[in-house]
């Protein structure tokens, strides 16, 4: 098991709580993770534990998790500030990039606005504006996509066992309870009045979201691409359900207009399983080591296979 630390790191308002698993050694390659847009850094400790060699620095972003104090305004430009602030507290000079989920979209505008800090990236279901029709509020993007993971987010729980008890029918984790899940859910509880909430701020997830399908700075890092860049995707979405969050024809397209992505599918996943449970969080895990340790090598010279 990776050892696991934290650490708070200045930012505008506050400080951002910030994990850390893997070795205490500067010289260890390191890898950002960044999560979704409802999620908390604890979404990483599946992936993180099979990188034992390798530092994951995982922060709560802004407005989730311990970090969910921090003012807004939200948005990915302040999203990839808070991040670039990471990596400059932690004295890293650059560092390989992954971001599921609303993680990929802060990730692609980080490697925009501070490409000296990015090594390449890795998208985790994410990173593409989302497919969904024209003319909806941001509030029906939020219920069209996201569905119980936001509704949640209005409801006071009476104990984290009543927590649990609300995910355990959602489809996408049916067959995946495992100790990650009930970690993270545990973690994303804080007490309020007599019972307990969501640390997500609603606040938050609106001024988000509204980025994710019609957000400038996003396009302009895709149209500025400069980075190594993959994408792996998951065939099932939020709900378990086909095709997914992107559909292969809508990848298709991307994949005209960024002849460099590269796209791959995680076979017999989900939106949550990719990183959350295996074959998901393992793939994602090879993926990253060898992005880590290419990363690391002189010029020309390929990994050991």
């Amino acid at each position: 098991m990776s050892s696991y630390t934290s650490a708070e790191v200045p930012v505008r308002g506050g400080t951002l709580h910030t994990g850390i698993w893997g070795p205490n050694d500067p010289q260890a390659p390191a890898i950002l993770a960044i999560h979704g847009v409802t999620a908390s850094h604890r979404t990483w400790g599946m992936v993180a534990a099979a990188l034992p060699d390798v530092r994951v620095i995982a922060p709560d972003l802004r407005g989730r998790g311990r970090s969910n104090t921090l003012p807004g305004p939200y948005g990915m430009p302040v999203h990839a500030d808070d991040l670039a602030a990471v990596l400059e507290a932690l004295t890293l000079p650059s560092a390989v990039v992954v971001g599921h989920s609303m993680g990929a979209f802060a990730a692609l505008v980080l490697a925009n606005r501070h490409p000296h800090l990015v090594e390449s990236l890795v998208l985790v279901d994410g990173g593409l504006p989302l497919d969904v029709p024209s003319g909806l509020s941001d509030e029906q993007v939020i219920q069209a996509v996201l569905g119980p993971a936001a509704e949640r987010l209005e409801q006071v729980f009476e104990s984290p066992a009543d927590y649990e008890q609300f995910w355990a029918p959602h489809p996408a984790f049916a067959g995946h309870w495992n100790d990650l899940l009930r970690d993270y859910l545990a973690y994303d509880l804080q007490p309020h009045g007599s019972g307990f909430r969501a640390a997500t701020s609603t606040q938050a997830l609106l001024e988000d979201t509204a980025e994710l399908h019609r957000g400038t700075a996003l396009l302009q890092a895709l149209d500025q691409l400069a980075h190594p860049v993959q994408l792996l995707r998951a065939p099932r979405g939020l709900l378990d359900e086909e095709p997914g969050l992107y559909s292969p024809d809508y990848i298709a397209s991307w994949q005209a207009k960024l002849p460099d992505l590269r796209i791959s599918d995680v076979p017999g996943t989900n939106h949550y399983t990719i990183v959350m449970d295996d074959p998901g969080a393992a793939a994602v895990a090879g993926v990253l080591a060898g992005e880590a340790v290419s990363r690391r090598l002189p010029a020309g010279e390929a990994p050991a296979s």
